[in-house]
């Protein structure tokens, strides 16, 4: 009877160790594909070593700004106005995809992922041509932020329609874009933020009527490249993975 007992008590720590050593060694790793997302047909855009395939919007080389940290693309946050610090991918444009990346930022920080970007000289900056998802700390911005300028939104155009899920400052937060031409959709931390559909008529009288009416190249081009900013502030990506729908 007692040997009975003492065996099954050994028992019980000894299977919960093991599950947890399952559980550790089926995480996978950052910056990494899975068996089932390289069949998937999913791209990785950053392999947490280095920035090949990143270079400047409008350039050759990618700026001093941005460097590797602990396995993360960083951004130290030189650019001043939004205008010469941001990045684009430019092995290749994407028209419908899915995209999905992990970010976080420091306090007050502001920042965004952009896609269909176009390069041209007659643009300076991705946010001329190129809808955003808004990355930025809602909750230590200096200014006060309205609802279109909120972590998660489809910057200047679509805001929340439900709540949403932002981690503080320091953690990492999960992102995910899906293109179609017949419905867009958002996702912050697995919770849907917005969606919308592209180029139709209420698409175009918010694009009409708002912050982008006096950039003409706006949201128009159907494919291009993806792009991430820096707006001054310090932020970090990782596990940045593209598929093309």
């Amino acid at each position: 009877m007692t040997n009975k007992f003492f065996s099954f008590k050994w028992f019980i720590p000894v299977a919960v160790m093991a599950l947890v050593s399952c559980n550790n060694q089926s995480k996978q790793a950052d910056n990494t594909l899975s068996d089932t997302e390289v069949k998937d047909g999913w791209k990785l855009l950053f392999d947490g070593k280095s920035t090949t395939g990143w270079r400047a919007y409008n350039g050759k080389t990618i700026p001093a700004g941005w460097s590797i940290e602990d396995g993360a693309l960083k951004t130290s946050g030189t650019a001043h106005n939004a205008i010469g610090g941001d990045i684009v991918y430019g092995a290749e444009p994407y028209e419908n995809f899915e995209l999905t990346a992990d970010w976080k930022i420091s306090k007050g920080g502001n920042s965004g992922i952009f896609y269909h970007v176009v390069e041209d000289t007659q643009y300076h900056a991705p946010y001329e041509t190129g809808p955003e998802y808004q990355v930025i700390d809602d909750i230590g911005f200096p200014e006060k932020l309205e609802e279109w300028q909120k972590a998660g939104v489809d910057y200047a155009m679509y805001t929340p329609t439900t709540e949403k899920v932002l981690k503080p400052v320091g953690e990492w937060n999960h992102s995910r874009i899906v293109f179609t031409p017949a419905k867009v959709e958002y996702y912050l931390n697995d919770k849907l933020t917005v969606s919308f559909v592209p180029w139709s008529d209420d698409w175009n009288k918010r694009r009409t009527t708002g912050k982008w009416a006096t950039y003409p190249g706006y949201g128009k081009a159907k494919s291009g490249l993806i792009g991430l900013q820096d707006h001054g502030s310090p932020v970090w990506f990782k596990n940045i993975k593209i598929k093309k729908l």
